[in-house]
């Protein structure tokens, strides 16, 4: 994750980060693009973008889907996108290497409720895994090395008086998650829906709420944009950012609306929509959840120094 964050560094220095014209316009709505994931997470935007909240303050919205954070970053650096998604401690991670990023909008949150959250810690029924005490010495599947994910895991072991240090990760994208629990190549993973519902029902079970157990509320991701158009145009940053904060309330208050419209962008079957565990999605960012993910990742190395969270976050 470091090469990555370094590798956008040279990137927007090469580029000369901020040096695009602005997205506003005279001559009709602001064009803005957004990096996003295709996952469950991102449907307040969408919907957003349906309801027109973005259109009635001034905004043509483009959502452009991408693999993750290692197109997203640099894309806002370099004024390709005006502004992108991210799970929080890529972010700080992002910060910790000086890059000029400002967080702008809550993302979305954990559940904050134990067994009963969008992602978890989960093992075959027959491992003699129990709890996240039983984690240290076994191999667990994360989606990315030096994350969020792992980050959480070892919390979890952490408050479980595990040791974290002895946790073994490794790298596995979510959709290959159950079939690699099943087969006995690994022996835990965290999974987020709607994989985690496809891992239970194949029998699999959760032995940890990682996201929970990391912090009360836990704000998991966040939209972001360059520190370059924050200071060229801070309206169309305050327009975007009250848009979705009425996208993300919308959301959080109508869930069978939210999970409609994961349907249109998304792969994930109706059937399997409906029984997935929905993230919460309050509009507020709870900071002292990022200042927890902050301090974690100090401690497990992910950073070496700390990371001014104020001045990350609106």
């Amino acid at each position: 994750m470091r090469r990555l964050f370094a590798a956008a560094l040279v990137a927007c220095l090469l580029a000369g980060c901020g040096s695009d014209p602005p997205a506003s316009s005279d001559d009709g709505p602001d064009k803005v693009d957004v990096g996003v994931i295709a996952i469950l997470d991102v449907a307040p935007i969408y919907l957003g973008k349906e309801k027109g909240f973005f259109a009635s303050r001034d905004i043509d919205l483009t959502l452009t889907p991408a693999q993750g954070g290692a197109a997203i970053v640099p894309a806002v650096l370099q004024g390709q996108q005006q502004f992108g998604f991210s799970n929080v401690v890529s972010l700080l991670l992002a910060r910790s290497e000086n890059l000029p990023l400002k967080v702008v909008s809550n993302g979305n949150n954990s559940t904050g409720e134990d067994g009963k959250d969008f992602g978890s810690v989960l093992v075959r029924a027959d491992s003699p895994i129990r709890t996240a005490a039983d984690l240290p010495g076994r191999s667990i599947a994360v989606n990315t090395l030096r994350n969020i994910v792992d980050t959480t895991v070892r919390a979890s072991v952490r408050g479980a008086g595990g040791d974290p240090a002895a946790v073994k990760f490794t790298e596995l994208p979510f959709p290959d998650m159950p079939a690699a629990l099943q087969g006995g190549k690994v022996d835990a993973a965290f999974m987020v829906e709607p994989f985690q519902s496809a891992a239970r029902a194949q029998g699999a079970r959760s032995v940890a709420s990682s996201y929970v157990d990391a912090a009360p509320d836990l704000t998991v991701a966040v939209y972001f944009t360059s520190q370059a158009l924050l200071d060229r145009d801070p309206d169309l940053v305050k327009r975007f950012s009250e848009a979705m904060r009425e996208s993300l309330a919308y959301a959080d208050a109508h869930p069978d609306e939210a999970r409609r419209i994961i349907g249109t962008y998304t792969k994930i079957t109706p059937e399997v929509i409906a029984q997935v565990t929905l993230p919460k999605w309050p509009p507020e960012v709870n900071r002292a959840s990022v200042q927890t993910l902050a301090d974690l990742a100090l401690k497990d190395g992910l950073i070496e120094s700390p990371v001014d969270v104020g001045a990350l976050l609106p």
